[in-house]
């Protein structure tokens, strides 16, 4: 591990693995955590929970389509939703810095009170620290939450050999409007957010599939660095199409201009979905019938035993195959 923390460790990538293995997890192991999915599973009064936190410092504060304070809400109740839980509660912690206008947080606490709402969930604890002026940007959040299980719990040990991979819509749109929300040239951007709940969806898709095996939100590191994650994770092999990818025009040109990819663009409104071939067809239908999974797809499987575990081949457009691994470094800093 390297001397100092860069702004990689905080990238959802390789380096971001290795600050996780190399000190927290060798230092805070135990049978909840080991398991480093984006959520504990916990047993209380023989009642299956799922806990989760994460903390938000994208820049800027406002972007299209949303800005921290819905985002944190969004991301927290997804966190959840991904594990297959029924988000009920989340806490809210705010370090602001001196200055930073009343009127700017009032927007964004009014934002994080419709996000729950729609969400339905209750904000029910937090927690205000200010800090001098010039020792923060303004202000971070952190969020906490907590959900029931109803049913099994989804997760990347569940994933199969033939399993589908069904992503509910188009990928790199969050990354995409953050960015271009930062830069001039871009002041007429039709690129907005993707960031949603998305627990209202997943338990639609629970009520007509038993067969769901893993949900993941394909933030930090995009589609590409979560599906090389999961692929370490449950060792298998990942197959997926190139052709397959669902990426909106816009965002294809700003990462062109940019020299970025898609495949490893935040979301915060999209989900990477493993189940048995036999339910994909349904799953799908579910998703493109309700507007947060309009243009869902199907874009790869879960290779044959043979083939080499923990790793994710891409089929590319000119038929030529790829290896995805998860990013070294920050592609994009304070993306959420």
């Amino acid at each position: 591990m390297d001397d100092l923390i860069m702004l990689g460790h905080g990238g959802g990538g390789r380096l971001t693995s290795d600050l996780v293995h190399d000190l927290f997890l060798k230092n805070f192991r135990n049978s909840h955590l080991e398991p480093l999915n984006d959520s504990a599973l916990l047993t209380v009064d023989q009642k299956s929970l799922s806990f989760t936190t994460d903390s938000y410092t994208v820049n800027p504060i406002f972007f299209p389509g949303g800005n921290i304070g819905s985002l944190a809400v969004h991301g927290t109740v997804n966190d959840l939703a991904m594990s297959g839980a029924r988000p009920l509660y989340l806490s809210a912690g705010f370090i602001l810095e001196e200055g930073f206008p009343l009127a700017e947080l009032e927007k964004i606490v009014i934002s994080m009170a419709a996000a729950a709402q729609s969400a339905g969930v209750q904000i029910v604890t937090g927690d205000t620290k200010v800090v001098p002026k010039g020792m923060a940007d303004g202000i971070y959040i952190n969020t906490a939450g907590i959900g029931v299980h109803e049913k099994l719990p989804f997760g990347p040990q569940r994933i199969k050999k033939d399993d589908l991979i069904i992503v509910n819509g188009t990928i790199g749109d969050h990354g995409a409007a953050v960015i271009t929300s930062r830069e001039e040239g871009f002041s007429e951007s039709t690129i907005i957010s993707d960031a949603v709940s998305l627990n209202h969806l997943v338990q639609k898709i629970q009520k007509n599939s038993v067969n769901i095996h893993c949900l993941r939100d394909a933030t930090r590191g995009g589609a590409g660095g979560v599906l090389a994650e999961l692929a370490e994770q449950s060792q298998t092999h990942l197959q997926i199409e190139e052709k397959a990818l669902p990426i909106k025009e816009e965002v294809r040109g700003f990462a062109e201009i940019y020299g970025l990819e898609p495949l490893f663009l935040a979301n915060e409104g999209k989900m990477l979905l493993f189940c048995p071939a036999d339910e994909a067809e349904t799953i799908l239908q579910i998703m493109q019938h309700d507007p947060l999974g309009k243009d869902a797809a199907i874009i790869g499987r879960v290779s044959e035993e043979n083939q080499p575990t923990g790793r994710v081949i891409m089929k590319t457009l000119i038929g030529g195959e790829r290896i995805i691994d998860q990013p070294s470094g920050e592609l994009v800093p304070r993306i959420c």
